[in-house]
């Protein structure tokens, strides 16, 4: 199991075990998602959707719930714009990952290959899916359990389980940190 806990900088939050992914789905629960959610917790904006400054308005509104509860709130988009935003973090493919080390840089994972060059980007964190079927792609074949533990046992980076994960998935795969869309809706 993933033996570094917490982010690098120790100046920073540790890296919350429970993270809950925005989509058009369940955006009309998002706000009580987010205050169930235990204190700390993590939220990916993604609300791809949306454009322009109705999806900036949304972010806006949810920033504000999420960090109520004391959530680390993180922007799938540009790095650019996550500072602009006042994100915590950047959400996103290894190659458009900002060298400021001020923002924590959480990758998405498919395979070995994108560990290895999310770790070499400097990731804070890597969310590897999907570990069960989910609905997000139900065209893609899951990792199952033990090839997600394979995997994830080699990365340098702490590894969120993503695809498919709800608490009952989640203690069955008995994983520190996982994320998901529906499972936390």
């Amino acid at each position: 199991m993933q033996q570094d806990q917490t982010c690098p900088d120790p100046d920073r939050k540790a890296l919350p075990d429970l993270w809950l992914l925005s989509d058009a789905r369940n955006d009309a629960v998002l706000e009580d998602a987010l205050a169930k959610l235990p204190r700390g917790s993590g939220f990916i904006y993604r609300h791809y959707h949306l454009g322009g400054p109705e999806r900036r308005k949304r972010y806006a509104a949810l920033a504000e719930v999420a960090r109520k509860h004391s959530h680390l709130v993180i922007l799938s988009d540009s790095p650019v714009k996550a500072k602009q935003w006042k994100a915590d973090g950047v959400y996103g493919a290894s190659q458009r990952m900002p060298t400021d080390d001020r923002l924590l840089k959480l990758i998405a994972a498919h395979d070995w290959k994108e560990i290895v060059a999310a770790d070499r980007a400097g990731a804070d964190a890597i969310l590897l899916s999907p570990v069960f079927a989910t609905r997000s792609h139900a065209e893609a074949k899951p990792l199952g359990s033990l090839r997600f533990r394979m995997l994830a046992n080699k990365a340098k980076a702490p590894i969120i389980a993503l695809g498919g994960m709800t608490r009952q998935n989640a203690q069955r795969l008995n994983w520190p940190r996982w994320a998901a869309i529906d499972g936390l809706s």
